[in-house]
């Protein structure tokens, strides 16, 4: 297959707090794609690691990543829109190789503005306390082509404007 005629793969990524999951379901909505909750596909295991903040190691995250492939490549594939940190150059790679046309849509922020999101949200397994390390793992996508990033301190609407704008990267013919 041609990137042309490749499904879309969205994948909105940053640091817990930084907004992926709304962008990204808002994102899907918006274009009529799959969306795809990496969360979803943690072990009990690991979000238990992470509400008692203790941070993941590659022997937890790698099956994670190798769930989240295997429904991504169910057939037919779809184009989708995923919320997933994508902390490690290594781990975005795997998507890359996974027979869709890829971007990454990074949306990055302020360590005290993230912080200030997570102190006002509920319901979430991650706790505040490790958002240091997030930003201590996230190895910055400079040099990767395919990553745009997007400064959270704007509106929901204009993030998603911009994320919009970016899904022509992956094919200049479509919408």
């Amino acid at each position: 297959m041609t990137n042309n005629t490749m499904p879309k793969l969205i994948i909105v990524m940053g640091v817990s707090g930084c907004g992926k999951s709304s962008v990204a379901s808002q994102l899907a909505n918006d274009l009529a794609y799959q969306f795809v909750e990496a969360d979803d596909y943690h072990s009990e295991q690991a979000k238990n690691m992470m509400a008692k903040g203790i941070p993941l190691t590659d022997e937890i995250r790698l099956p994670w990543l190798n769930r989240i492939i295997v429904h991504l490549r169910q057939q037919p594939l779809k184009n989708s829109v995923m919320a997933y940190s994508g902390l490690k150059r290594e781990h975005r790679q795997l998507f890359r190789e996974c027979g869709f046309n890829t971007i990454f849509v990074h949306l990055t922020g302020s360590i005290a503005l993230i912080s200030q999101r997570m102190q006002a949200r509920t319901g979430h397994f991650m706790p505040e306390s490790m958002l240091q390390s997030q930003f201590d793992s996230m190895q910055w996508p400079e040099g990767e082509v395919d990553v745009v990033d997007i400064d959270i301190q704007q509106s929901l609407a204009d993030i998603i404007e911009q994320a919009r704008v970016c899904t022509t990267l992956l094919n200049p013919n479509s919408g």
